[in-house]
């Protein structure tokens, strides 16, 4: 089946509807008579969170689009981030097949910022390593909650003086229900369940609210929560990377060459490291078939899978949501509003990889010098699409995580009114996300030297046939078994034993914010001025703790083998897997692993330090784990004027604001470096902004409003660029490798037009242009600078050093940028004008174009060469379209989200160009049928299209990295509203 392709099915959309936003005069429609505009007609369901969306939109004065809650407790999508995406220029990524991060008009989640009940906050959770593993950086997690505790969902694509600095993108604000909002006693309670048809599983999901306003409305009070399980499957193949012949620079490159031959081998290297006969792993003889195979798998140009292999990763999923507001009215001039949300994500993932992992090892670690090629065949652009070996190392792995964040947010506003016309906001908050991944644990059976391995890509290159020769993987008695220290009686070259990696790990994120505002309304509804101080303290903390040792031990005393393993069936359901491919293949077991070796006991069990049976954990001491152990102290203080105004020019309203706002950041980093085996290094840095901005609309007519918007804006440098810890040496040649405390954040001009036309009660066409200077973005080069501009303390040097010696610096820097350049086009379209039921439907549809280039470095050295490529996280084109029809009593919604094709890393390493994901195309469905006024039954499907997550390396190849399947999810359930 060809790929879809949403650029060339919507090609003409862009123009039909600029053409039709031109029109506007055309579809006027005549105002209604007095009589009727003193009608009431009550909307509920699908139309009247359209409606509510866009009245709030029409009255901003800044370019913002909002989506609100369908009713209380019931947001329109499952998950934050999907609901997000209906929105122009909003993409998002998914992780186990649910919306995780956003990236906004080509801006990623490190741009944005989030607001919860007008509180900055962050919360992070942990991912598969595809999908970017622990989140340590300033990016969002939506799915860290519950969409039905939310109420509203803002997008400010424009800056204003009022609103918090940090983002170049958007800023995110996220409501929970207040009880004022409802203002009467009001409580629903929603039970549905949930099945994946790829796991085959069958879960349960409630939500709640209840609220009640007492004492004549002056105090409210409300609870809502939700509960909810997830178990699903993601299955597909995957490689981890690609790697190509001898010129990559990789000591093992090259394959074992025919008798005879001894080109490529590394230096030093004799026919022997090539497949022992003992072993069963003849070298190859001489033949021209043999040379001619080898020739061609070892040319610079041909690149092979790293880690050809079929994975599962089983998701079990636990989220409880809470919120609860009190809303107090001492006198009418004062309000006290306090609301608490909390969420708990509890979640544990299994993988389990049926891998060759010769391909990807060096020489002393079973390399590919051991392997011999049979055949090979690549295409003309260079992958490997067949291939037939000897001698390869076949591993079953599997990682086992426990994983859990726990957000919790209490937040305090007061509203009083000092006089008529002056009024004092203040707010209060404490935003803290705390990840923590206790359990981390990999374990892996071997199978070494298996002749006649196939990878076969010929008929589809996303799902290959892998082939095992004279190895079969789901034997419980075979080759794949638990290999320790020493390996056996007889040494098998180039081969390491079987391995237990245990990794914990964790993130916290906690967020201080207090402002206070003022507003004094000079002349009613025509000029207010307004004005405020802000002070936010944003503490980062991340640590990683790893096993010295990750090596198995010899195998304990007494234990059978067998009961160390157990198998994994059923793989591949629903993906047509080439005929011949394995649906089950041998595991290891876990709980009887940890058992028999005692793995969590964190001790040396028995030989010295540092060998096989010291099961230690370590982390500042331990290479491989300490860049793990960061932390920063950002503390930002500011203040801001603007004024809103109100009047009419040449007859036509125009409002707006003007304003600018003044913030002070003061970074504390912290990390360690590898002298001494860890030493702890902290690093300042402070910088100031003067942010200016402008919003003004102006109504050409009642329905027509064209809206004009620019900013000064910044947003500050990604967590993981400020760590002071890396590598520095101060003999000998002098250099520095890691991170930058001394970055100056993003900074950009941004400017923004748009045209609304609201032609009817619940209709809109939109048309929109936007421009962000970039001035300075952040990429990692070489330069040769002085020890005193690298933001490292002086401390580090030897007593007669000055700090004026030129060290060679490997970290991230500021570079000059680029222009990022786009248009959104947004049409709402009820059909109110067909007879019949055909009123009842009604069209939403948008489109999105960025373009933005920037020149990144291919590599650390001084003066290396760059590349211009496109943003990263940007992708080119994205486009919404939902059809809905809601009569009151019967609702339906068919929603579809689309994405083009986008970069994640440049460069990508392994002389490759560049690495991203394919472009992606979403169906959702929802329907709701009303019994009566109380209770409500509803259906719901999402990823009907089966999205695979697919992931690349190289533009011009598309190698496949990650290719995998999550299954359609149907749900199920009534909704019932006291």
């Amino acid at each position: 089946m060809p790929a879809f392709r949403p650029s060339h099915r919507l090609a003409l959309s862009p123009v039909a509807l600029a053409v039709a936003f031109m029109a506007a005069p055309v579809w006027a429609q005549t105002a209604p008579a007095a009589s009727q505009q003193l009608e009431t007609v009550t909307v509920t369901g699908i139309r009247a969170s359209l409606e509510s969306a866009l009245n709030a939109k029409r009255q901003d004065k800044g370019i913002v689009d909002v989506i609100k809650a369908e009713d209380m407790g019931k947001f329109p999508d499952t998950n934050l981030a999907e609901s997000l995406q209906r929105i122009p220029g909003v993409v998002i990524d998914r992780d186990a097949g649910e919306g995780r991060n956003i990236t906004v008009r080509g801006l990623g989640g490190d741009f944005a910022r989030t607001r919860i009940n007008g509180i900055e906050a962050l919360a992070t959770t942990g991912g598969t390593d595809s999908s970017g593993g622990a989140n340590r950086t300033r990016a969002f997690d939506f799915n860290v909650f519950a969409a039905d505790l939310f109420s509203s969902l803002t997008v400010r694509k424009s800056s204003s003086a009022d609103v918090d600095e940090g983002s170049l993108g958007a800023t995110i604000d996220l409501q929970t229900a207040r009880p004022f909002d409802l203002n009467k006693f009001a409580a629903a309670v929603s039970v549905k369940g949930t099945y994946n048809d790829l796991s085959g599983k069958a879960t349960p999901k409630a939500s709640f609210l209840i609220s009640n306003t007492f004492a004549d409305k002056r105090i409210g009070v409300l609870l809502s929560g939700a509960y909810s399980k997830r178990k699903v499957y993601e299955e597909g193949f995957s490689t981890v990377r690609w790697d190509n012949g001898p010129s990559s620079g990789n000591a093992f490159s090259g394959w074992c060459p025919p008798q005879g031959v001894t080109a490529n081998l590394p230096t030093g290297s004799t026919a022997t490291t090539c497949g022992p006969a003992a072993q069963g792993v003849a070298r190859l003889p001489n033949t021209p078939e043999n040379l001619a195979a080898y020739n061609e798998a070892s040319k610079a140009t041909n690149f092979h899978p790293r880690l050809p292999r079929y994975g599962r990763l089983t998701h079990d999923q636990e989220r409880l949501g809470l919120t609860g507001s009190i809303q107090v009215r001492p006198a009418e001039s004062m309000l006290l509003t306090f609301d608490m949300l909390y969420s708990k994500l509890d979640a544990t993932r299994q993988e389990d990889f049926l891998e060759a992992i010769s391909f990807s090892r060096a020489l002393s670690a079973g390399g590919k010098q051991q392997t011999s090629v049979l055949e090979a065949q690549f295409a003309p652009s260079g992958q490997m699409v067949y291939g037939k070996f000897n001698g390869v190392d076949v591993r079953a792995e599997s990682r086992f995580d426990k994983l859990s964040t726990e957000f919790s947010q209490p937040s305090l506003t007061v509203e009083q009114d000092i006089t008529d016309t002056l009024k004092l906001t203040v707010r209060g908050g404490r935003a803290t996300s705390r990840f923590r991944n206790p359990i981390q644990t990999t374990t892996t059976l071997d199978a070494p030297n298996v002749n006649g391995y196939v990878f076969d890509a010929r008929g589809d290159d996303r799902a290959p046939l892998l082939g095992y020769g004279n190895l079969n993987p789901a034997d419980p008695n075979g080759a794949l078994k638990i290999y320790g220290v020493p390996v056996g009686s007889t040494s098998i070259t180039n081969f390491t034993p079987s391995e237990i990696r245990i990794r914990p790990n964790g993130v916290t994120n906690r967020q201080d914010v207090l402002t206070a505002d003022l507003a004094w309304e000079i002349i009613p509804d025509v000029l207010t001025l307004k004005g405020g101080a802000s002070y936010k303290q944003f503490k980062f903390t991340s640590y990683d703790i790893r096993r010295t040792v990750e090596t198995m031990n010899t195998l304990p005393a007494g234990v059978d083998p067998a009961s160390l393993t157990t198998t994994l069936t059923g793989f591949g359901k629903g993906q047509n897997l080439p005929a011949g491919s394995i649906t089950s293949w041998v595991i290891p077991n876990l709980d009887a692993i940890a058992k028999a070796y005692d793995i969590y006991c964190n001790c040396l069990k028995s030989g010295p330090a540092g060998g096989p049976g010291d099961y230690t954990l370590t982390s500042i001491t331990n290479g491989s784990a300490r860049g793990g152990n960061r932390a920063i102290s950002e503390t930002d203080t500011g203040t801001w004027f603007m004024a809103d105004f109100e009047t009419r020019l040449g007859g036509m309203a125009v409002r707006g604001n003007l304003g600018t706002r003044y913030v002070k950041t003061a970074i504390e980093a912290s990390g360690y470096l590898a002298t001494g085996g860890g030493s702890l290094v902290t690093a300042t840095k402070q910088y100031t902004d003067w942010l200016p901005s402008a919003n003004v609309s102006l109504n050409l007519t009642k329905d027509i409003i064209l809206r004009a918007a620019a900013a000064k804006v910044m947003s500050r440098p990604p967590l993981q660029n400020l760590n002071p810890g890396g590598t520095l040496s101060t003999t000998g040649s002098l250099s520095y490798t890691g991170g930058n405390p001394a970055l100056d954040p993003f900074r950009a001009t941004t400017f923004d037009l748009s045209g609304e036309w609201y032609h009817s009660k619940n209709g809109f066409i939109g048309l929109g242009v936007f421009q962000k200077d970039i001035k300075s973005y952040v990429l990692t080069v070489g330069r040769n600078v002085p020890y005193k501009d690298t933001g490292l303390p002086m401390s580090l040097l030897p007593s007669n050093f000055t700090g004026d010696e030129i060290f060679l610096v490997s970290a991230p820097v500021n570079s000059p940028g680029g222009k990022l350049t786009g248009f959104e086009i947004n049409v709402q379209q009820p059909f109110s004008f067909l007879p019949g039921w055909g009123k009842n439907f009604g069209v939403l549809a948008n489109y999105t174009q960025v373009k933005s280039k920037m020149d990144y470095v291919i590599s650390a050295a001084v003066g290396a060469a760059t590349v211009t490529e496109d943003l990263v996280n940007l992708s080119p084109r994205s486009w919404n379209l939902s059809f809905y029809y809601d009569d009151g009593t019967f609702s339906g919604r068919v929603s579809t989200s689309a994405r083009s094709a986008f970069l994640t890393t440049i460069p990508a390493g392994n002389n490759q160009d560049v690495a991203g994901k394919n472009k992606t195309f979403n169906v959702d469905l929802s329907m709701g049928y009303q019994l009566n006024k109380q209770l409500q039954l509803t259906f719901e499907a999402t990823n009907l299209t089966n999205q695979a997550n697919d992931q690349f390396i190289s533009r011009a190849m598309n190698n496949v990295v990650v290719n995998n399947y999550t299954g359609r999810e149907f749900i199920v359930g009534g909704r019932y509203k006291f």
